[in-house]
């Protein structure tokens, strides 16, 4: 037999499972979001400085890097400095990367109108990534 306590088990259960994937779910768009605005290599020179990372996506070292480069940049507004992901593993990507010789775990910093003004090859921590960023853009440290 089903219960009064059952039936309120049953029904709490149901609450906190909807809100989890609902939350799941916003995540997941954002996520998407994110991995979007990412791969828009026109960014690249539409005045805000940008950071470009040549990235392998099977990588290790790469997966690494850019959690401390997006550690790293959430200390900047969207309008200060934004971030793309060259992928090796498309044509575009692989493009970008072969355009400026480079090769994965690497990032390249460009100026507000699209100049390249420095690159960092291999893995750093997010700490040392953001002192370079604020270099970069002329920003002193908060």
């Amino acid at each position: 037999m089903f219960s009064r306590r059952d039936a309120m088990r049953t029904a709490a259960l149901a609450v906190v499972g909807t809100a989890a994937a609902g939350g799941l779910g916003w995540y997941l768009v954002e996520e998407v979001q994110a991995t979007i605005r990412e791969d828009d290599f026109t960014q690249i020179g539409n005045g805000i400085p940008t950071v470009v990372q040549i990235h392998d996506p099977q990588c290790t070292h790469c997966a690494a890097l850019q959690r401390e480069t997006r550690k790293a940049l959430s200390a900047f507004d969207d309008d200060e400095l934004q971030y793309v992901v060259a992928n090796t593993r498309t044509t575009k990507g692989s493009s970008l990367a072969r355009s400026h010789g480079v090769s994965h775990v690497t990032l390249l910093l460009f100026d507000g109108e699209g100049n390249r003004q420095g690159t960092l090859v291999g893995r750093n921590d997010a700490e040392y990534l953001e002192e370079v960023f604020r270099r970069h853009i002329g920003k002193r440290g908060s």
